[in-house]
């Protein structure tokens, strides 16, 4: 998954539409939903997106571009937002009435997972595959990510993600270092340890799915039967926090206002939240001995019902924001660090907006931190959407704050 959660996003280029201010195209999205898919539109269409993700904080840029230059392909784009918990039930009462509105998602590996054993995408790959050359050109960890999407998403940002633990020094001069370091300062100071719900938090899964490795588990990938050690720790440390945020947002604001002292992060809420103001500059982050770090993705899927020509036209599009130039505009403000799904694609070739903001809030030592420490994939979909209901169910369901 922000950032997704941050809300901040500014829907206003000119040849784009935002869903608030201009009706769905209503045209029968079922009709012409099936067959081959051609190499353009038979005339222009509307694309109606929907973001459970923030990934458009990274990408709208690209999409915005596409259109000026491409308005044979898509005359207008209309924008929607929502939580990850909510694109299931959103997309399938849209399929129930044969009425498919939606005709992009982006979302993050939990909107993904929760979605997929539903049946509910396109398979856009492998049949138009062709049709997407920067795929080829995939980062390591983004290929591993793309794996995990199998044929109903395309990778479009990726990042190493975390875990990471996040402070502000002067409230926590010594953080800890180790796991049973974080539970002892959990238990010393009731309250000061938060993350958030982890299936609608990219922070709060990538510490859920982290966990394992650091904690050495029999099997990291297996949350059912291979993380007893994980189950236990959780509901220790979880005896020592007085509530779990629906959103990362929300925890940076605790953070900053001093409510919580020590936060769950990743490398782009770490930069982001930072260069926006949200939390003080002088924030730091730690890393807890022995971590591996957790990938995260976002991904574009396509809802079974879009007609064909629309499907045409985000063919094209993703095609687009799979080149070089349109993926640096993913470095974004850092909410994604560093946010480029596909090799040779250095921060030089940003926006310069980006690149001083990387300057000003990046760290130095995240280069190393990602090339000493090994990268681990998350959980495929049924593992993790099982993950995520055991956490509700056993760990903090019922202190998620509503």
């Amino acid at each position: 998954m922000s950032p997704s959660r941050r809300q901040l996003l500014t829907l206003g280029a000119a040849a784009v539409t935002v869903a608030a201010c201009s009706p769905p195209d209503t045209t029968s999205p079922s009709a012409g939903a099936s067959g081959p898919v051609p190499a353009k539109p038979a005339r222009a269409v509307t694309l109606n997106i929907l973001d459970v993700a923030g990934n458009l904080q990274l990408t709208q840029g690209m999409i915005d571009d596409f259109v000026a230059g491409n308005t044979g392909v898509i005359e207008r784009v209309t924008y929607q937002k929502a939580t990850a918990p909510e694109l299931v039930g959103k997309i399938k009462a849209q399929q129930a009435a044969n009425r498919v509105d939606i005709d992009l998602v982006l979302t993050g590996v939990d909107g993904l997972a929760a979605s997929i054993d539903q049946e509910l995408w396109v398979p856009l790959l492998p049949d138009y595959l062709s049709r997407l050359p920067g795929m080829k050109n995939y980062l390591v960890g983004a290929a591993a990510m793309q794996k995990l999407a199998g044929n109903f998403g395309v990778t479009v940002t990726y990042y190493p993600s975390g875990p990471l633990i996040e402070y502000l020094p002067a409230k926590v001069p010594v953080p800890p270092r180790t796991v049973q370091g974080l539970l002892d300062y959990a238990k010393a100071n009731p309250g000061a340890v938060q993350y958030a719900r982890p299936s609608n938090s990219g922070p709060g899964r990538t510490l859920l799915m982290g966990l394992p490795y650091l904690l050495g588990d029999s099997n990291p990938k297996d949350p059912v039967n291979g993380w007893n050690k994980t189950w236990d720790y959780l509901r220790q440390l979880g005896e020592h926090i007085t509530l779990y945020p629906s959103t990362t947002s929300e925890t940076m604001k605790n953070l900053a206002n001093g409510s919580a002292k020590i936060i769950a992060s990743t490398t782009g809420w770490d930069i982001n939240p930072r260069v926006l103001g949200t939390v003080p500059k002088e924030a730091q982050i730690g890393t807890l001995n022995g971590f591996h770090w957790v990938t995260d993705a976002h991904y574009a899927t396509v809802p079974r019902g879009v007609s064909t020509d629309k499907q045409a036209a985000v063919l094209l599009l993703l095609a687009w924001m799979l080149t070089p130039e349109q993926q640096a505009k993913a470095y974004d403000k850092g909410y994604f660090y560093p946010g480029p799904a596909i090799a040779d694609v250095p921060i030089t070739m940003a926006p310069e907006e980006s690149q001083q903001a990387i300057r000003d809030y990046g760290r130095p030592e995240y280069p190393k931190l990602i090339a000493d420490h090994p990268l681990e994939v998350p959980l495929g979909a049924p593992a993790l959407v099982a993950a995520f209901d055991r956490w509700d169910r056993e760990i903090g369901g019922s202190k998620v704050k509503k």
